[in-house]
């Protein structure tokens, strides 16, 4: 019997549906949920810790670890404090999980709706929020990972959708819900959240005439003064938040340090393949087929999908090009990739669609294995679960002697995160003073001038030490 023609082959093809979409993005969101149990990975640490040092302390504007101020804002705190204070402190680490993942589906919300305002298609809307959802770097790390980085790129990326809405739909409103959403971003981390949207602007300035006009209608300058004013009120006018700003700007100079030139070099390289990897599969399923010639950005009708596209492109390109910067830096890009991205694959046609929900099925199905067996594996046997062992570990050895701590590496952070805890209702722990007689410290390298070393403790790959002076080392000095 002869095998039907092609054309009628693709004619049957049929496109998913939006409930078989949304389905995915509740199966895909639901893969972050294992995440929540995890022991302590990288610097995760830092936020639960300082959290828990201003609760402690009563100290909601200012940001300390070990004792010491950081002078960083300090919206993230205060999201971990008010779930921590209400569900329990030992659950910190899942309260900034459980703030990480809700940011990361909430992103997936801000694309979807910018997507239906552009487009009014529910199908595509719920596609392009599933393209988001299972970017490699989204769905197997950043998207779960207790990091600031995913509430700064769900309020930045509100922050430019609120814009593209006020310009397609011509309504100043939207551009003071992108003034709360910038101010919140900036408190969440940083100042160049101005520099994601401002960029942003241009990029929608440029690619349409109605947009240009009321962008530059009054009621827009007034509303992107208010944005600009922000900064300037939060450290003025708010008591003991100057230094937070001088933190903020240091910081984006800091990234301007030219490095090595090999290493910078080797950076503008390797940066463009990384980011290509983490936009994975939605950036090698879309390059896939605008090679083949299956879609085409030309045309009105590709329009919505070349300003997306160009907003992540202009906003990639100051991250390639500073001398120092890292992929997490990216992550306000990511919706906007996602939706050019998706629209690109949208219009390949059915069978084109049909491959790209197997990829991404493929990459929920693998998050599974390794959200539910191989990452507990590795961290119940290798490095994860030995934090909260040598915690105990010392906290026995140096059972009502004073203790401090000057190990600030990723280990020593999650060792400390889990004796604050097991310690309460006593004090977290600072750094020594300038002048102590005896007691433990917890140290990142052998140091004779804090104290001899009683214990070393093996950590994956690091290791601990842990040092003592005066009468605490029990006829040892």
């Amino acid at each position: 019997m002869p095998s039907r023609p092609k054309e009628q082959v693709t004619s049957t093809a049929t496109p998913p549906t939006a409930v078989r979409l949304r389905w995915l993005c509740a199966i895909a969101a639901a893969t972050f949920l294992p995440a929540i149990g995890y022991h302590y990975v990288g610097e995760e640490a830092i936020f639960p810790l300082s959290s828990l040092e201003m609760w402690y302390h009563g100290e909601w504007l200012q940001k300390t670890i070990y004792g010491g101020l950081v002078h960083h804002t300090p919206l993230f705190n205060w999201l971990i404090i008010v779930a921590a204070d209400i569900v329990g402190w030992q659950h910190m680490l899942a309260v900034a999980r459980a703030i990480t993942i809700a940011a990361t589906c909430a992103t997936a919300l801000v694309v979807a709706g910018l997507a239906w305002v552009l487009y009014a298609d529910r199908a595509l809307a719920a596609f392009a929020a599933l393209l988001y959802l299972t970017l490699a770097d989204v769905l197997f790390y950043r998207g779960w990972l207790a990091y600031v980085d995913p509430l700064f790129a769900l309020l930045t990326a509100a922050a430019v959708a609120a814009l593209w809405i006020a310009c397609v739909r011509g309504r100043a409103g939207w551009l003071w819900t992108a003034a709360i959403a910038l101010a919140l971003a900036i408190l969440a981390k940083s100042l160049t959240a101005y520099v994601f949207y401002g960029l942003a602007a241009l990029v929608l300035l440029a690619s349409d005439r109605g947009y240009r006009a009321f962008l530059l209608s009054p009621a827009s300058w007034l509303a992107h003064a208010a944005m600009l004013l922000f900064p300037l009120a939060w450290a003025y006018l708010v008591p003991g938040t100057g230094s937070q700003g001088s933190r903020l700007v240091g910081d984006i100079l800091a990234k301007l340090t030219p490095p090595d030139f090999a290493e910078y070099l080797i950076k503008l390289v390797a940066y463009p393949a990384e980011a290509a990897l983490r936009l994975a599969p939605a950036l090698l399923l879309a390059g896939y087929f605008l090679w083949r010639r299956e879609t085409r950005l030309a045309g009105d009708d590709g329009r919505h999908a070349r300003i997306a596209l160009w907003i992540a492109a202009v906003n990639f390109l100051p991250y390639w090009l500073a001398p120092q910067s890292a992929i997490r830096y990216l992550m306000p890009l990511y919706p906007y990739a996602a939706l050019g991205l998706a629209w690109i694959i949208w219009k390949a046609g059915a069978r084109a669609l049909l491959t790209a929900q197997r990829w991404l099925i493929a990459m929920i199905a693998l998050k599974l294995v390794l959200a539910l067996i191989a990452f507990p594996v590795y961290q119940q046997y290798y490095r994860g679960a030995s934090f909260e062992k040598v915690a105990r570990q010392i906290l026995e050895r140096t059972a009502g002697q004073p203790l401090y701590i000057t190990n600030d590496s990723a280990s020593g952070l999650s060792v400390a995160a889990h004796i604050d805890l097991l310690r309460l209702p006593a004090a977290p722990l600072t750094r020594p003073p300038a002048h102590w007689e005896s007691g433990f410290v917890v140290a990142y390298t052998p140091d004779a001038a804090l104290g001899t070393v009683v214990q070393q403790y093996r950590l994956g790959g690091t290791a601990m030490y842990l040092l003592c002076r005066g009468t605490a080392c029990g006829g040892r000095r």
